[in-house]
């Protein structure tokens, strides 16, 4: 499946592999704006259109992953350690090893 303009600021893979590639001026047969839509390359098969045309759906979507499960807050492991600024200014950072934030203080 190719990438497809559906309006200026969204771009999503085409359903359809047999059919020409719908692909946007400068997007590539993979790019899509949507965060949970992944590509995987596949081999093509075009239709008749499709060969006419000179274009070919190549990729399909990939279902997205599963969202990791959630450690309640009271069980999340958290580091904190005390750095020093190039200006000397000591502060405290803390980073959460389960969701990967970050924040200094």
């Amino acid at each position: 499946m190719a990438a497809k303009k559906t309006n200026p600021e969204k771009t999503t893979l085409d359903e359809d592999t047999t059919k020409p590639s719908t692909t946007a001026p400068g997007d590539g047969p993979a790019d899509t704006t949507d965060p949970n839509e992944r590509a995987s390359s596949i081999t093509p098969q075009p239709g008749p259109e499709a060969i006419k045309v000179g274009t070919v759906n190549a990729v399909q979507p990939v279902p997205a992953e599963a969202e990791p499960e959630q450690v309640p807050e009271k069980d999340q492991r958290v580091e904190t350690y005390t750095a020093t600024r190039p200006d000397g200014t000591e502060v405290t950072v803390k980073h959460n090893i389960d969701t990967g934030e970050t924040s200094v203080s």
